[in-house]
């Protein structure tokens, strides 16, 4: 209560002090068109007195409200975001035809430099190549304002480009990796007016004259606005105690994602600002989905690439979600792993790009009551989407360089490409561990009810493993082949006791009642069943590995013997049949 006391009283000393100012400094913030970025010190719009920006910050406004600069040459480009924090401006060229307009950028004479610092920062060489015909899989990219199909290659690709079709038609030495998609960040040193950004402060001339020496003033506060601010002091005073409160842990929050960024040296994964997110999304027009760290937008890359784009909410969480599916994908190059396009970190500002795939998650179809549906997805197809998301696990766990455990295997998570092929996504609950550890310690329950293992619920059932995402495949596996029951099925059963009327059907030698299109769908459906008893049972030392798993669905499935999945340990019945899965019961 001290504490908050104190911070009350010292807000309203601020007040008081800024309502009796002399009011001298008029350069308000000013901004091109609702949503263009905020102007102010050391930047001016071109209108504005010269000593309300610095020397070379000038800015202007076109016809469409964009925020232009000039730079040296009158290279023009449109202004994305300006960061006063880290001093750092975001620029793309509206003609989309930067690569060939940077030949005339000379730095030297502005104010501005590339910020070589950055720890994703890379100066590359690029050559353009002007070329009559081109292989059709080269993937770098032509310049939209080229009157002749041109194509950029770094120096370490010169060697693919074909000599007799290609010639050079420019060199373009030491820029940043990054401005063959129409954007580059620039930076500048002086004026140093972050500090005062640190302190909400704001930064301008010393004594308001055009003398090159800033200090920090005060916010501006006008006499109307500190009536305003009086009448709304009740409301301030008691909201403050619960900023004050949380400042510290949201702090502490961004410095655990910046240090981890620091510390992350793949660049293969892009670093986008917060307006890039924007600009690819179209302001986040169209929605694919909604998970419970974030909402999933369509969005589209300058060279008119699809991607999926999740914004996660900065509300839930302390950033772990964000560094783990950093950490897990940026090494991550699996035919059946989503890949990882690039991520955002803006403050609490933090997205993640994916590639798009249009045929969305597996449960949209295999829980779909559409007859269309039904006949694309056969359950050869449905098998071969088992195969792949099993191999896509397998590699989590040993392909890696550390084994990746995922912690949420289910249908929503598994996205299918435009050949229906599986492609594993959303690690925000993965844990990283060496190979050699085979298990890790959870301070919490984490997944998805219905899938998750007995031992993640309660450490009572033993430690969890990579066997805990052998049995969220396993329930993943029930359910394919639930969402295929007939409506009596349905009928003698539920979704919670599923497994076990599974078991004892096939037990019994009955048959599962599952719709069937064709005689050979027999041995998918119930080596599917069976695989799927295996991998949930009860005690994860009785489940095979991925590895294994893999094996049993690979193969003709006769052999597998049905085992009950609520036993405890017991490797008698498994018998002479089993002599495959003996590594069933190793412990790993």
């Amino acid at each position: 209560m001290t504490i908050f006391f104190f911070l009350c009283l010292l807000f309203i000393t601020m007040v008081l002090l800024a309502m009796v100012g002399d009011g001298a400094y008029d350069c308000s913030e000013s901004r091109c068109g609702s949503d263009g970025p905020s102007i102010h010190f050391p930047f001016r719009l071109r209108h504005q007195p010269e000593y309300c920006g610095y020397p070379g910050f000038e800015l202007s406004c076109d016809r469409k409200n964009q925020t232009i600069l000039t730079l040296p040459n009158s290279l023009i480009l449109s202004v994305g975001e300006i960061d006063y924090m880290s001093q750092q401006i975001s620029l793309h060229d509206p003609e989309h035809c930067l690569i060939l307009n940077i030949l005339h950028l000379n730095l030297s004479a502005s104010p501005f430099s590339f910020p070589v610092h950055e720890p994703y920062f890379t100066l590359i060489d690029f050559s353009v190549f002007k070329c009559s015909g081109m292989p059709a899989d080269y993937q770098n990219q032509y310049p939209d304002c080229a009157s002749d199909k041109a194509i950029f290659a770094v120096s370490y690709n010169l060697r693919t480009l074909p000599p007799t079709t290609c010639k050079k038609i420019h060199e373009i030495l030491s820029i940043p990796y990054y401005t063959t998609a129409s954007l580059i960040r620039l930076r500048w040193f002086t004026p140093m007016c972050s500090y005062c950004e640190g302190l909400e402060m704001d930064c301008g001339f010393k004594n308001y004259t055009k003398q090159l020496t800033t200090q920090c003033f005060d916010r501006p506060f006008t006499t109307k606005g500190g009536v305003i601010g009086l009448i709304l002091m009740g409301i301030i005073m008691m909201a403050l105690y619960e900023c004050y409160s949380s400042s510290k842990t949201e702090r502490e929050n961004q410095a655990r994602v910046e240090k981890f960024l620091e510390d992350y040296r793949d660049r293969r994964p892009t670093r986008y600002t917060y307006a890039d997110i924007r600009k690819m999304t179209n302001q986040f027009q169209e929605v694919l989905g909604e998970g419970a760290y974030g909402i999933v937008y369509k969005g589209t890359l300058s060279n008119e690439i699809h991607v999926a784009v999740k914004v996660l909410d900065d509300s839930e969480g302390n950033g772990e979600e964000f560094i783990n599916e950093v950490a897990a994908m940026g090494k991550i190059h699996h035919v059946n792993v989503v890949r990882l396009v690039g991520f955002c970190a803006d403050g609490v500002r933090r997205a993640l790009v994916f590639e798009y795939l249009p045929n969305q998650s597996l449960d949209k179809l295999i829980f779909s009551t559409s007859l269309k549906d039904n006949i694309t997805l056969t359950w050869k197809k449905l098998h071969d989407i088992a195969i792949g998301t099993a191999k896509g696990l397998e590699y989590l766990h040993q392909g890696c360089d550390q084994q990746i455990l995922h912690f949420d295997i289910k249908p929503q998570n598994i996205l299918l490409d435009h050949n229906l092929n599986p492609k594993i996504s959303d690690f925000g609950l993965a844990k990283l561990c060496s190979k050699e550890k085979s298990v890790v310690t959870m301070t919490e329950a984490r997944g998805t009810m219905g899938y998750i293992a007995p031992e993640v619920l309660s450490s009572n059932f033993g430690k969890a493993s990579h066997k805990s995402d052998v049995y969220s495949f396993g329930m993943m596996l029930l359910e394919m082949v639930g969402g295929r029951k007939n409506f009596d099925a349905k009928a003698d059963t539920s979704q919670m006791n599923f497994p076990e009327w599974i078991h004892e059907r096939l037990n019994q030698g009955d048959e599962l009642k599952i719709r069937i299109e064709k005689d050979d769908d027999v041995i998918i459906v119930r080596k599917l069943a069976v695989i799927g008893l295996w991998c949930i049972q009860w005690n994860a030392i009785d489940r095979p590995s991925i590895k294994v798993v893999t094996q049993m669905l690979e193969g003709d499935g006769s052999y597998l013997t049905v085992p009950s999945p609520y036993t405890t340990r017991n490797t008698t019945h498994v018998g002479p049949s089993m002599q495959e899965l003996t590594v069933i019961s190793e412990l790993e």
